[in-house]
């Protein structure tokens, strides 16, 4: 009897709660997934039960990559996250290093700084952006993304480093420092071998806003070829007052995927950043 009860407050308290939270994140996927495969009579009929699909097809994804630039598109998102990451990984712990293990004038008034810059809205910037990106010549090519990215990724990565820098206890690095080793090699073979978890966990997030960063990518981004995949996807697939759902599902799906993956594999990584902070205070 006691067993049995402790097992029913157990799903009470546990299971039903976890499950419908695992249902309520799980079915915008599944939403799309079914979208997806539906052919368009049962798309726009409404006597159709929108949650089951009578007879599936993959005809809009063989639309999606026949009259879309999709694997293009897809080949742009992936370079330029990439590439902006790197650089606001590198850039980011440049700036948080010397701001959470030197003691110089002005420091908190800085990080302060940091923090601010990361807060300033998207659309106060893109018109002087915009300004110096067709100064430069680099309308319609990815090098304008990839310049502008960082500015919103490097003070976020910059602010999530900096806690993991001051987490590392300094007496390691002075040992490395009295054993002969400069500071940059300190910062490079003590504190970011440490501070892993966090390198990935700011290295993800920013690999995802810069995946899915929408305004940037539409104000300086307006051919197809060089298009990724949030603009691509709602520049063509929108006509008007036409709305092709189910190449559109098929986008939004297919674009998820590289973030899913990221997010899979480093997961025990990922966890780990969100709790080692607490573990070694």
């Amino acid at each position: 009897m006691v067993g049995g009860r402790r097992f029913g407050e157990r799903v009470l308290r546990l299971y039903l709660p976890l499950g419908f939270f695992l249902v309520a994140m799980l079915f915008p996927f599944y939403w799309m997934a079914i979208t997806s495969i539906k052919p368009n009579r049962e798309l726009y009929s409404a006597k159709i039960m929108p949650l089951i699909v009578h007879q599936p097809t993959l005809q809009h994804y063989v639309d999606l990559l026949e009259q879309t630039n999709f694997l293009t598109w897809t080949y742009n998102t992936i370079l330029v996250a990439v590439v902006t990451t790197v650089v606001s990984l590198v850039l980011g712990a440049m700036i948080a290093y010397p701001l959470a293990r030197l003691n110089f004038p002005g420091a908190a008034v800085v990080a302060i700084g940091v923090a601010a810059t990361y807060l300033v809205p998207q659309p106060l910037l893109f018109i002087p952006m915009s300004d110096v990106i067709n100064r430069l010549g680099l309308s319609n090519t990815l090098s304008a993304v990839m310049l502008t990215y960082p500015t919103l990724l490097i003070p976020f990565c910059a602010w999530l480093l900096m806690g993991y820098f001051k987490s590392v206890p300094r007496e390691l690095e002075e040992a490395a420092r009295i054993d002969g080793a400069s500071r940059f090699q300190a910062m490079l073979r003590v504190v970011l071998p440490l501070c892993t978890p966090g390198l990935l966990s700011a290295g993800i997030f920013a690999f995802t806003l810069a995946q899915n960063e929408f305004l940037y990518a539409l104000i300086f981004l307006t051919k197809s070829d060089v298009r990724t995949v949030p603009v691509g996807a709602i520049t063509e697939l929108i006509r008007g007052d036409v709305f092709y759902w189910g190449q559109l599902m098929a986008a939004a799906l297919l674009g998820s995927i590289p973030v899913a993956l990221i997010y899979s594999f480093f997961v025990d990584y990922y966890v780990a950043s969100l709790t080692a902070g607490s573990v070694k205070n």
